[in-house]
């Protein structure tokens, strides 16, 4: 099979000639656009022979100079942007480029944060240095800043968010007219309802922006929800309308095996980017493998960590032992 083929067959529920593998880090600063992030996302996707490309996006959501959201007032001067600004075209074009590099066998996937998460990040200074996310909260001014916004006026983080996520829904049209298959989406709970301990806050305020932003993708093929953090309420996310859903079921759960029986979506997770790619022996990464695969039953899916890691934190060689443990499994001889 090709790689598109190969991935297409998992979203099918059909069992492909082998199982397809993917994972995915940021590049850094100077690598955000134009050739040097081209081959950047190149070099990564080539030496290890994956089977889809997430194409980063550290092309920062646009906003005037020293602009902060720290007031009610602040939310009101956000307003719905063409799609198409500089940062959004930055993008734009990697993706473009990255199409025309790679043709049409390759399914290609742009990352688009949340309304939300592109919230938070106006909520604080531009950075240059993206991290793997920190599963533990409290201890960043940004969610301070919302929590507030959130207890006092959540009318208004609410059109904000709606504000942004029309804006969102033009860049995501955007992108897959520039070639891609699908946008890789970036949503997490747990900020929100670590802020404002209610429940429901993230249905009454939040989720409606979430899907203003997925409905705009419905055009594409490959849409992968990616659940980041501790999922308050993950069987909702399992609902949204997407092909494929990543989460990290090692370090945060659902586990594969349980989330089998509700997820209609295809499967890629398994491997865990907190631990045991960053601590864990080659032998490590390879039975975690097997076992992620183990736990489907059967049902293909695909490989891949629960989010980004740090690229100078992870031996190459334990990035080999997860693509040669998935290649060298067989779910039609597993199911004999």
């Amino acid at each position: 099979m090709t790689k598109r083929e190969r991935i297409r067959a998992v979203l099918a529920g059909e069992i492909p000639d082998r199982v397809p593998v993917a994972f995915w880090h940021h590049f850094g600063p100077g690598y955000e656009y134009g050739p040097a992030a081209v081959d950047a996302h190149l070099e990564h996707f080539e030496r290890y022979d994956l089977d889809f490309l997430k194409v980063m996006n550290d092309n920062a959501y646009p906003r005037e100079k020293e602009f902060l959201v720290r007031t009610g007032d602040d939310l009101r001067k956000l307003r719905v942007l063409g799609g198409d600004e500089e940062p959004f075209l930055r993008q734009l074009e990697l993706v473009a480029a990255l199409r025309r590099k790679l043709g049409p066998e390759v399914l290609i996937a742009s990352t688009v944060f949340s309304p939300y998460s592109v919230l938070r990040q106006l909520a604080g200074p531009e950075r240059r240095v993206h991290n793997p996310p920190k599963l533990e909260l409290g201890d960043d001014e940004r969610d301070q800043v919302l929590g507030l916004l959130l207890r006092t006026s959540g009318e208004l983080v609410h059109e904000a968010l709606l504000c942004i996520a029309a804006t969102l829904s033009r860049f995501t049209r955007y992108c897959l007219e520039a070639g891609a298959d699908g946008i890789f989406f970036s949503v997490r709970d747990d900020w929100v309802e670590s802020a404002l301990p209610k429940p429901g806050t993230y249905d009454s305020i939040v989720r409606e922006a979430d899907l203003v932003v997925c409905r705009s993708a419905s055009a594409g093929s490959f849409n992968v929800l990616h659940i980041c953090g501790r999922a308050v309420d993950f069987s909702v996310f399992s609902a949204y309308p997407v092909q494929v859903i990543n989460w990290a079921d090692r370090a945060c759960g659902p586990a594969i095996r349980e989330a089998t029986r509700v997820l209609k979506p295809a499967i890629c997770a398994g491997v865990d980017n907190f631990t045991t790619l960053v601590h864990g022996t080659p032998q490590d990464c390879r039975a975690e493998v097997l076992d992620a695969l183990g736990q489907t039953g059967g049902r293909p899916m695909i490989i891949a960590p629960g989010c980004t890691y740090a690229p100078e934190a992870v031996p190459a060689e334990n990035l080999g032992a997860i693509c040669s443990a998935a290649r060298e499994f067989h779910f039609a001889e597993e199911k004999q």
